[in-house]
């Protein structure tokens, strides 16, 4: 994906799904979620094992599916396989984009994802892009 269309996933979205959350301060969702809120994002928590606890002062969902509210982006820290089945339930709740971090590489979901209209970034952290886009607040 270009820079350009990042930039505009990055300026459109509101509400992030991080799945994957970690209560581990030394795991990178951990700080990554920090940094999303910090700039002004909705980010809700998912992860089976914290379903329930609160999470950098926000509600913990075991799955994309219980979140009452619109999710426009799901952003995975997940190893690459499972990175699939996330992408049907990005699918199943209506995202717009399907973020895979680094090291997160799955052509077989990024293809579904595509392939069901949503916007696909696949080995890249929004906390590395957003500063080098010039969208830091």
């Amino acid at each position: 994906m270009k820079d350009a269309e990042i930039k505009s996933v990055l300026e459109r979205v509101k509400t992030i799904a991080l799945v994957g959350a970690s209560e581990k301060v030394s795991r990178p969702s951990y700080g990554v979620m920090a940094y999303l809120l910090e700039q002004g994002y909705g980010v809700i928590p998912v992860s089976p094992k914290l379903a329930g606890q609160e999470l950098h002062g926000q509600r913990v969902y075991a799955s994309l599916v219980d979140i009452p509210a619109k999710v426009d982006m799901v952003d995975v820290f997940r190893q690459s396989e499972a990175a699939y089945e996330v992408a049907k339930e990005a699918i199943a709740i209506g995202a717009k984009v399907l973020w895979l971090q680094i090291g997160v590489i799955n052509e077989q979901a990024a293809m579904l994802a595509k392939n069901a209209g949503l916007e696909v970034v696949m080995d890249r952290c929004p906390k590395i892009e957003i500063p080098r886009l010039g969208l830091s607040k």
